[in-house]
């Protein structure tokens, strides 16, 4: 439990400095044979900065009690 609370921490800290990420779609709108019309869009993931406390809190939780049973 304590390799995973280490890692909810840095993932949480992680969440907190980048607000989320953008991923590039592209979708085929015309296809007459030689003729091709694509699409290409920006897609944006992104979650609020409560997210990243609260799985770094999470992941605080997780290592001091995983001290604790050792």
């Amino acid at each position: 439990m304590k390799t995973f609370g280490i890692i909810l921490i840095v993932v949480g800290i992680v969440m907190i400095l980048f607000k989320g990420f953008t991923y590039h779609t592209e979708k085929n709108v015309v296809d007459l044979g030689n003729v091709e019309i694509n699409k290409k869009e920006n897609k944006w993931v992104g979650w609020p900065t409560y997210t990243g406390v609260a799985v770094a809190a999470v992941g605080i939780v997780l290592t001091i009690s995983g001290n604790k049973n050792r």
